[in-house]
C-alpha cells in the first residue's frame, strides 16, 4: 500500500489536537528549554573546542538522512579494497563538546535521548551543539570518531580501527535523493552491494530485521497528518552498516573487558508458538524449520495481512536492555534480533549511551586505558537509558493516539475497511489508524467499521462493526 497523508481539515479538531499535544508534554513532565547553565556551558565548549590533530578531510564522506535533518550523527564513505571494501564511518565528536561531570552531561543523563513529538522534538543536547558545532553538516570541517572497517568480498570485517579525526562531509543526501542516485553514483552502488552482502550474512547467522511501515506524525498548516511510509532499500543497506559498526564495537568491548552492550534475550518458546499460530490465522503460515528472520524478510512491506504479521512479530522482540561491564562480561551478551553482540555507538547527538561507548572504543583501539570518568559513569548509563526509553515509548503512543483521534474526528458516521492485527486491535487500511476492536476478533480478519465517537484529549476512538 503506498504511503498515505491524512490532513486534519476540521479547524476545531486541529485546535483541540494542539491542546492535547501540549497536555501530553505536561502530563509526562517532558523537558522544555535547557537551563541557563547548560546553554552557557555549550557556548564555552564551542568556543574552546579543538579539532583532532589527525586530518582526514580527504575522505569523500557524505551523510544520508531524512530530508531536512540538521542533527547529523554519521557520515560514510566506501571504496574498493582488493576484492572487498574499505568502509569509513565518521561519527559526530560529541565527547569533544560534553565534559563528563559538567552541566551538559548532567542534563543529558536526565534526558537520555532526543524525544520526538508531533509538535516538535526535544533534543538531548543544546541545538548549538547538536545542529551546529558537532553536527556533520556539509562543507564544514568537523571533529569525529572515525571508524575504518576493511571487509572481504562476503562483507565480513577483517580489520577495524577507530580514531579521533577531523573530517568534512561533501554532501547531505536525503534518503529519497540517494535512492534515485544508486545507479549513477558509484559509492551508492558500493553501498548497495555491501549492504546486500551484510543482509546475506544476517540471514546466515539467524538475525532478523523487523521493519514495519513508519507512521509519520507531522504538522500540516493548522492541523496534523499521518503518513505510513515504507522504507526504501537504501535505508536498509545504510542500517546494515550502522549494525556492522555496532557489532564491531561490541567485539572490541568484549575483547577489551569493558563497555556497555545492547542485549536482548531469545524469544520464549511460548511466544514463538503463539506467533506461529497467528501466522496461520493471517493466511501466511510460518513453516517449521524456517528461521523467523528468513520468514520476516519475505513478507511484503505494504500488504495489510503481512503488516498485521509484522506487528504480531514484535512479541518476539522484547526484553532489550543495556548491560555495562568492567572485567567479566555479562551473562547475556547477545542481541537476539541481530544474533550477535551489539553496542550503540553511531548516534551520540541523539542518544546518551553512544557518547560513553565511543570513548571506550577509541581507547581500546589505541590500546590505552579507558578514562577514569568514563569507566566510573558506565554503571549509571543503563538506568538512564531505560528511563528515557520508557518515556519515549509513552510519548509515542499518547501522541499517536491523539493524532489518530483528530484524523478521524471529521469522519463520524463514516465506514472504513480494517484488519485485526491482534485480537483486540484493528488497523484501518486508509487512513493508517489503529483503534480498539469493539469485540474480540480473530487476528487477520478483515472487517468494516463505522466511526462512532472520538475524544482527542483522551486519544480514543470508538468504532462499531458494520455487518
Amino acid at each position: 500500500m503506498p504511503a498515505q497523508s491524512i490532513v486534519v481539515t476540521r479547524e476545531a479538531a486541529a485546535t483541540e489536537l494542539s491542546t492535547a499535544l501540549a497536555a501530553i508534554r505536561t502530563q509526562l513532565e517532558l523537558p522544555e528549554a535547557f537551563p541557563a547553565e547548560v546553554e552557557a556551558e555549550a557556548t564555552r565548549a564551542i568556543a574552546g573546542y579543538r579539532l583532532p590533530d589527525d586530518d582526514r578531510t580527504d575522505i569523500p564522506l557524505v551523510t544520508i538522512d531524512p530530508a531536512g535533518s540538521m542533527d547529523l550523527d554519521q557520515a560514510l564513505a566506501i571504496e574498493p579494497n582488493g576484492d572487498g571494501w574499505r568502509f569509513f564511518y565518521a561519527i559526530a565528536d560529541v565527547p569533544g563538546f560534553v565534559a563528563t561531570g559538567g552541566a551538559i552531561d548532567a542534563e543529558a543523563r536526565l534526558r537520555g535521548q532526543t524525544l520526538y513529538a508531533a509538535d516538535g522534538r526535544i533534543p538531548l543536547h543544546p541545538v548549538s551543539i547538536s545542529e551546529g558545532a558537532a553536527s556533520l553538516l556539509p562543507d564544514q570541517v568537523r571533529g569525529s570518531y572515525l571508524w575504518q572497517i576493511d571487509l572481504d568480498s562476503a562483507g565480513r570485517p577483517t580489520s577495524t580501527t577507530v580514531t579521533r579525526a577531523r573530517v568534512r562531509s561533501r554532501r547531505r543526501w536525503s534518503y529519497d535523493d540517494a535512492h534515485l542516485a544508486v545507479d549513477h553514483e558509484p559509492m551508492f552502488g558500493m553501498l548497495r552491494d555491501l549492504g546486500q552482502a551484510r543482509l546475506t550474512l544476517e540471514a546466515e547467522r539467524g538475525g532478523a530485521s523487523l521493519s514495519t511501515p513508519e507512521i509519520l506524525v507531522e504538522p500540516d498548516g493548522n492541523g496534523y497528518r499521518l503518513e505510513r511510509r515504507v522504507s526504501l532499500p537504501i535505508e536498509s543497506w545504510n542500517a546494515q552498516l550502522s549494525l556492522l559498526t555496532g557489532m564491531e564495537a561490541a567485539r572490541m568491548m568484549l575483547d577489551g573487558g569493558i563497555g556497555i552492550l545492547r542485549t536482548m534475550p531469545p524469544a520464549e518458546p511460548e511466544a514463538v508458538d503463539r506467533f506461529r499460530r497467528q501466522t496461520v490465522a493471517r493466511g501466511t503460515p510460518w513453516p517449521v524449520g524456517e528461521s523467523y528472520g528468513d520468514y520476516l524478510r519475505r513478507l511484503s512491506g505494504d500488504d495489510p495481512q503481512h503488516l498485521a504479521i509484522r506487528y504480531a512479530a514484535a512479541s518476539l522482540f522484547r526484553g532489550a536492555t543495556y548491560r555495562a561491564f568492567d572485567g567479566a562480561p555479562p551473562e547475556q551478551t547477545i542481541q537476539s534480533a541481530i544474533a550477535a553482540p551489539y553496542a550503540h555507538v553511531t548516534a551520540p547527538l541523539r542518544r546518551l549511551v553512544d557518547r560513553f561507548a565511543l570513548e571506550v572504543c577509541v581507547a581500546l583501539s589505541a590500546n590505552v586505558p579507558v578514562p577514569d570518568e568514563v569507566r566510573a559513569a558506565l554503571p549509571e548509563i543503563p538506568t538512564a537509558m531505560a528511563r528515557s526509553t520508557n518515556l519515549s515509548g509513552r510519548l509515542d503512543r499518547m501522541t499517536l493516539d491523539a493524532v489518530e483521534a483528530a484524523v478521524l474526528a471529521p469522519h463520524l458516521g463514516e465506514t472504513f475497511d480494517a484488519v485485526a492485527i491482534t485480537g483486540s486491535t484493528l488497523q484501518l487500511l486508509d487512513p493508517a489508524v489503529q483503534t480498539a476492536a469493539p469485540s474480540p476478533q480473530q487476528p487477520g480478519t478483515a472487517v468494516r467499521v463505522r466511526i462512532e465517537a472520538t475524544d482527542i484529549a483522551k486519544g480514543t476512538v470508538q468504532v462499531s462493526l458494520v455487518r
